[in-house]
């Protein structure tokens, strides 16, 4: 299984007469699209939805709208603040895991120390990694599809909410499958989702990384009450990408913590 190289560079950004507008990758917008690819197990998302008008104003904006059975481009004023947050995110998004960089390698050691506090690692390279749900010894090499942010997400979630990131990564929930979805790589492809999902148009680096945490028990959960295996990942995420959508457009949900799902972490 493989995360597919698929990167930001798919998503276009300009600036037009004060607004932001965005390219959306899937599907092509009447003021032209691009190419855009997934980070799915064993295949890649062939849809994906635009959002609704009732995200602006939100912690999460869109960047289309569905019209006469025609997705049409709309754009949208940003306040001095919101455009810093939002350059933050998308430099954010552009970095790629890099191996040979200490940050990047300390950071990959402080995830494992969040998600193993007890255990030592034997090396950056090393068959314990295997045990976290990364494809082999060397989890740089599954970083491809989402980046540097990916690793990011994963650690803010070992860190913020560890008592689910715990549950979710030992499986401790629910009847589980024969053949179940290694964990890290998952996360990978929830990060992927996510980009996918927003458009890469979280106005607040919180907010992007609440949802991954919200997005991640709604995966594991959507797995469970499906009875899913290994094969059907895919679905799941198709599945959980919906539910997220369909209640980040509630009326009375304004921030990711509003969101029914939320009450899902701990």
């Amino acid at each position: 299984m493989e995360a597919a190289a698929a990167a930001a560079e798919a998503h276009h950004h300009h600036h037009l007469h004060g607004c932001l507008a965005v390219r959306a990758p899937v599907p092509r917008c009447s003021l032209g699209g691009g190419g855009g690819g997934a980070a799915a197990m064993g295949g890649s998302s062939d849809e994906a939805s635009c959002g609704s008008p009732r995200w602006i104003g939100k912690s999460l904006s869109c960047v289309c709208i569905k019209r006469k059975g025609a997705y049409e481009r709309i754009c949208m004023n940003l306040t001095p603040v919101q455009e810093e947050r939002l350059q933050r995110l998308k430099h954010r998004m552009k970095v790629y895991f890099d191996p040979s960089r200490r940050d990047h390698q300390e950071a990959l050691k402080a995830l494992w120390h969040a998600t193993y506090p007890d255990q030592e690692l034997q090396g950056l390279i090393s068959e314990q990694w295997k045990d976290m749900g990364w494809q082999g010894r060397d989890p740089s090499t599954d970083f491809r599809g989402a980046g540097f942010i990916s690793l990011e997400n994963l650690l803010f979630f070992a860190k913020t909410f560890s008592a689910s990131f715990q549950r979710l990564l030992k499986k401790q929930c629910g009847n589980r499958a024969t053949w179940e979805y290694p964990f890290a790589v998952a996360g990978v492809n929830i990060t992927f989702m996510i980009m996918q999902m927003l458009d890469l148009q979280s106005k607040d680096e919180w907010a992007f990384d609440l949802l991954y945490c919200v997005a991640f028990v709604v995966m594991d959960k959507q797995w469970l009450d499906k009875n899913a295996s290994y094969m059907d990942f895919n679905e799941i995420l198709k599945s959980t990408r919906t539910q997220l959508e369909r209640e980040l457009l509630l009326d009375d949900v304004m921030r990711i913590e509003d969101m029914p799902s939320y009450s899902l972490l701990c």
